[in-house]
């Protein structure tokens, strides 16, 4: 009966206990509501609880729902601080110090998390003067959910803008919120729910991948608690180590003032071991210096700053550790102890430890100690030893877990759908640096983000402010490729978005530090942005010049630019640099850029003579960017040599498509052809017979095809054909396709499927009917191979438009002979009647009968190429996926 009463007691309180009004953390003290449209205030409480909210000496009533949940939506009300809200149901709740102003919410990666304790050196008067009390900020800690949105966030609160709750608020975010409060004196709100190192993927709720059919897949097994779970275990079991070892130093004290060094090596502090006589170590490296101190510093604290580590390090002076950091990013700044230094020498011992890649010390940081205003450098010779090497991985067996904050819609369900609720003025999105690896998805990821939160919010013009990212890593005084510049790009097609900004930040990063310092001007530049876009300022200067158009006259373009303000300008006086030019062949060289009006650049260079294409800062990092408009603001990377095409449309938004195909002719097509096309960035389809000697002995040469960008077609093995035909006496008897089984042909077509995958490693190709012949023995054999295929090319002069089209007998026009001017008729005609143009070229100035000469063939890609605004180009399988994804 005891147990029972107290059963009954627990169910007593514990319903009682539920019964009480609960508030979203985003509902408390010192919180910022959104001005000027109506508000939601929400919670918890028992089920069918009448629940009363006042404010302003207004009541607002409201019935909890049977699961306890209720909201009730507020007048708009004007901007203005220091109201109480009380909420009443079982118990009461009253709400200090409310705000009406502007709510930002404000997510990404680490850039966006770093706080102003992480600049306090650089910003140390805007710390000493941060007294702000309508500037509120919340943090949101991280969180996951994998299987759906959360209701609230993690415990967390909004804090005042003053000089020791400064600290805790992102810099970028409090520099923006700070100028948009002097310009507007409006209270502002600032929700920082961001996560370093995170991709932008986590970040997309589930419904805003209705267009991504695999990440759709990967979050339906991601629900899958026990997939998850085997993952981790899968992981932990990888990691077992045979033979474990042993860090020495740790063993023989190396830290301890008792330690007498032996066989320690010198070493440069800035700098990694990798470039000084340790390669490939992976492992622990201790260091040692003596210093001595001015007497004045004995029995006093001493700031010490030892720039950037990589990866992890323990910092130890006289024997006592003052501090360590466990991974690579953060400043190292520590402090030493009072009565800790001595007279005399003082030993400061250093224990790094490293994973992967170059360990050690970043050039280029501040290294030295000081009191008051006196400093002892640190940089110079010290001394090393190994303490830890660490057995080498292999990676082909260490099983990745799942990091679920890299996950889509992790950090979404656990850190942006307990938001929603929120009114909010606007957006700034923060990120990319996780995703430079493969930048190619970030243009339709940043696009799908943007139209996923609007559609969330409900507001389809809600203002939407991206950061690009910064130079960052070595620099490369050659044109280059460069995934961030890649990414970069990706950003600015948020532009085509209403109501979106991109603040370029490419004069504010730094070489050596993924996170730079100069989070003020970042913040200086969104907060124009939003001026411009969210509070309707339309005379503000917002962004730096942007391509306008190009004209090609002879030797030089002509680039003419909006956004230039008053005009262009070099910041520094010098010649305008990081511009390059490329002919056709697209090798970029530098060129001499040369302001010739208000909003023109002329480009020209001695070794292009008929430049074609211009790229501007196309690099990781192009320091010192000089190209800015009369208001400061600097140019955004940009390049001509991209082609946009809108997948909405027939033919990607062009008149017609043409595909070049070629078969048979193997040598010359791989001397001849594959160097004209590469020349003018064309791309072509050719059909490979395995048997081939020009197939075989020259995968080599076929596999660097097939990387750039060429398809590698399935022709059989053996080039079969119906010898039963009219003119087919050539045909020997071994290859007749009349007398082929149904099994042979399969066979054969499949072994040269896996003959192709050999060379190129791909799975998707299409198929080209030898001699156009489709039968054998049993009847019709391509169908029996549609999974095999996207498409199969066949030989029969005619176009037909893109409805028409069947993909498994897709006809081509057959050159023999023709002339240049013969074939560009048929583009030509195909530009007018908006239909799919397939050449067939057997063999091109030579080694078959079949044959079309070089000149000829020159003449029709000079004018494909001249005509590529009109003319969608690619290779069979290309133009045949879009057929199919288009129908």
């Amino acid at each position: 009966m005891r147990i029972l009463k107290f059963a009954f007691l627990l169910f007593f309180l514990s319903y009682d206990l539920s019964a009480d009004i609960r508030l979203p953390q985003l509902i408390g003290d010192n919180m910022v509501l959104q001005r000027d449209q109506p508000v939601k205030i929400w919670g918890w409480a028992g089920p069918k609880e009448k629940v009363t909210v006042t404010l302003k000496n207004k009541s607002y009533k409201v019935v909890t729902t049977s699961e306890g949940k209720w909201e009730i939506k507020l007048p708009a009300q004007p901007a203005g601080s220091g109201f109480e809200m009380v909420l009443k149901g079982k118990n009461q709740i009253r709400i200090k110090n409310i705000a009406f102003g502007d709510v930002w919410l404000c997510s990404g990666q680490s850039n966006m998390v770093i706080n102003m304790e992480r600049v306090k050196e650089r910003f140390s008067e805007d710390i000493a003067s941060a007294n702000y009390p309508d500037i509120r900020n919340s943090f949101i800690p991280t969180t996951t959910n994998l299987n759906g949105p959360k209701e609230d966030l993690p415990e967390s609160n909004w804090k005042t803008a003053n000089s020791k709750d400064v600290l805790t608020m992102g810099a970028v975010t409090y520099f923006f919120a700070k100028d948009l409060y002097d310009q507007y004196k409006v209270p502002i709100g600032i929700i920082n729910s961001s996560v370093g190192g995170t991709p932008i993927e986590a970040w997309i709720s589930e419904g805003g991948y209705k267009d991504f059919v695999d990440t759709q897949k990967t979050i339906a097994q991601n629900k899958d608690t026990a997939y998850v779970n085997s993952l981790n275990r899968r992981f932990l079991s990888s990691r077992k180590r045979t033979s474990p070892t042993t860090d020495l130093g740790q063993v023989e004290l190396w830290e301890s003032e008792a330690y007498q060094p032996k066989g320690w090596r010198n070493f440069n502090i800035p700098g990694y071991w990798e470039d000084q006589g340790l390669k490939d170590l992976n492992g622990v490296v201790w260091f040692r210096r003596e210093f001595e101190v001015p007497e004045n510093w004995l029995g006093k604290p001493v700031k010490l700053y030892m720039g950037r580590i990589v990866d992890a390090d323990e910092m130890y002076v006289n024997g006592k550790k003052i501090g360590n950091i466990t991974y690579q990013y953060p400043p190292r700044r520590y402090e030493i102890p009072a009565n800790l230094l001595k007279a005399g020498k003082n030993t400061f011992v250093i224990r790094v430890t490293n994973q992967a890649g170059k360990g050690g010390f970043v050039p280029d940081k501040p290294y030295f100690m000081t009191f008051q205003d006196q400093q002892i450098d640190l940089k110079g010779t010290w001394q090393y030893r190994v303490g830890q090497v660490y057995e080498p991985v292999n990676h082909s067996k260490v099983f990745r877990p799942l990091v679920q904050q890299n996950q889509p819609t992790a950090l979404f369900n656990a850190m942006i759908a307990p938001v929603l609720p929120m009114s909010v003025k606007g957006f700034i999105w923060y990120q990319g640096e996780s995703n430079t690896e493969n930048p190619q998805p970030y243009n339709k990821l940043l696009p799908a983000l943007i139209n996923d939160w609007r559609s969330l919010w409900k507001d389809p013009d809600a203002p939407f402010l991206v950061v690009q990212l910064p130079n960052f890593q070595d620099v490369n005084y050659t044109p280059a490729e460069s995934n961030m510049a890649l990414l970069r790009e990706a950003q600015n097609k948020a532009l085509t978005l209403p109501n979106t900004s991109v603040t370029v930040t490419l004069d504010l990063g730094e070489w050596n530090d993924i996170h730079p310092l100069n989070k003020k001007d970042i913040g200086k530049r969104l907060a124009l942005s939003a001026r411009h876009i969210a509070y309707k300022e339309k005379d503000v200067i917002y962004s730096g010049p942007r391509l306008k158009s190009k004209r090609i006259s002879g030797d030089k373009i002509l680039l003419t630019f909006d956004g230039v303000a008053n005009g262009i300008q070099s910041n520094d006086g010098e010649a305008l640099r990081w511009f390059a030019v490329a002919d056709y062949d697209r090798k970029f060289v530098w060129a001499q850029a040369k302001i010739v009006g208000k909003d023109q650049i002329e480009l020209s260079s001695e070794v292009v003579k008929f430049p074609k294409y211009v790229r501007y800062a196309w690099q990781d990092n192009p320091e010192g960017v000089n190209f800015y408009n009369s208001e400061g603001l600097p140019a955004s990377p940009f390049r001509t040599d991209e082609e946009i095409l809108d997948e909405s449309k027939p033919w990607k938004g062009k008149k017609t498509a043409v595909v070049l195909t070629y078969d048979d002719a193997l040598h010359v097509h791989l001397d001849n052809v594959i160097p004209a096309l590469d020349s003018l960035s064309l791309k072509g389809t050719f059909y490979l017979t395995a048997s081939s000697e020009a197939a075989r002995n020259r995968i080599e040469d076929w596999r660097t095809a097939a990387a750039n960008g060429h398809e590698l077609g399935n022709h059989t093995v053996y080039h079969p054909c119906d010898a039963t035909a009219a003119g087919m006496s050539w045909v020997k008897p071994e290859y007749d396709l009349s007398k082929y089984s149904l099994a042979r042909i399969q066979d054969e077509i499949r072994m040269c499927n896996a003959f192709l995958k050999s060379i190129d490693g791909r799975s998707k190709r299409t198929f080209a009917f030898t001699c156009g012949h489709k039968k054998v023995a049993e009847g019709e054999f391509i169908q029996t191979l549609s999974d095999e295929f996207v498409a199969a090319r066949s030989v029969r002069h005619e176009m037909h438009a893109l409805q028409e089209q069947n993909l498994f007998n897709m006809d081509c026009y057959s050159m023999v002979g023709q002339t240049g001017q013969q074939m560009i008729a048929l583009v030509k005609a195909a530009q007018q009647s908006g239909k799919l143009l397939v050449f067939l070229f057997h063999g091109v100035g030579g080694e078959h009968a079949l044959n079309v000469s070089r000149e000829a063939h020159s003449e029709l890609l000079h004018y494909l190429k001249a005509q590529e605004n009109e003319v969608y180009i690619d290779t069979m399988l290309n133009v045949a996926e879009h057929l199919k994804n288009f129908k």
